[in-house]
């Protein structure tokens, strides 16, 4: 018991002079137990459209749509250094998954950076989600995937056929057989127009994947002309 005072002693005195601050608009936490603040809680844009139809894709969902704080939450997130926020994000995508009732999946993995990039930022994003979101489900975080070829950041290219020439070819499934016969949930930080989800599906379910389930944080809000005519915008 003595050894665990120092380690509380010492989480106090770092609440004094690193206070705990909301994991999307910075502000300092009245209470350092939680990781949003309440304002945030009650405006940030919560997704309740259903979940996206994405080409080798069960169905792709998020907790939130990629906008307002949102967005600039996952700036920092990205390229701020702050990788401590992946453990608050990751809950959110599990426990979205959780109220959606979209647990049909067996392994957990993510969309991985390139050996480039991973070194230039330090650590990768998605698989931080990926390790959080699977210790709320249960289940343990797997690299299936690997990106062989750097190429220029998605944020970067508007057009969608663009987007999907750009990632076409670059990942892989080094070891099919973890895939092979799995119900894979692939966790990604952003999903815009699909189209990296949609190639790293396509991979593994060549790799003999049973299904694949997609997730993320963020994802781009569709206007109501682009839903499905049977598509409702609350579940």
């Amino acid at each position: 018991m003595e050894g665990k005072r120092p380690s509380a002693l010492g989480g106090r005195l770092l609440d004094v002079l690193f206070p705990p601050k909301c994991a999307f608009c910075g502000r300092v936490m009245d209470d350092p137990r939680q990781e949003i603040c309440p304002r945030c809680i009650s405006s940030l844009p919560w997704n309740r459209q259903p979940p996206r139809k994405i080409d080798f894709v069960r169905g792709a969902s998020a907790p939130l749509f990629y906008e307002g704080d949102v967005r600039q939450a996952m700036l920092r997130y990205k390229f701020n250094g702050v990788p401590a926020r992946g453990w608050v994000f990751g809950r959110l995508i599990a426990e979205d998954l959780q109220k959606r009732d979209l647990t049909d999946f067996d392994r957990v993995t993510w969309v991985p950076l390139s050996r480039r990039r991973h070194r230039r930022r330090g650590y990768d994003q998605a698989r931080l989600l990926a390790e959080s979101a699977a210790e709320v489900l249960g289940l343990e975080a797997v690299p299936l995937l690997k990106k062989i070829r750097h190429t220029p950041a998605q944020s970067g290219i508007a057009a969608a056929e663009a987007r999907r020439a750009n990632v076409s070819g670059c990942y892989v499934v080094p070891a099919p057989a973890e895939a092979a016969g799995k119900r894979i949930l692939l966790i990604d930080d952003i999903i815009t127009t699909g189209a990296t989800i949609s190639e790293c599906a396509r991979m593994l379910m060549l790799a003999g994947a049973d299904s694949v389930r997609a997730a993320s944080l963020a994802i781009r809000r569709r206007e109501k002309k682009e839903l499905e005519p049977h598509e409702v915008t609350d579940i």
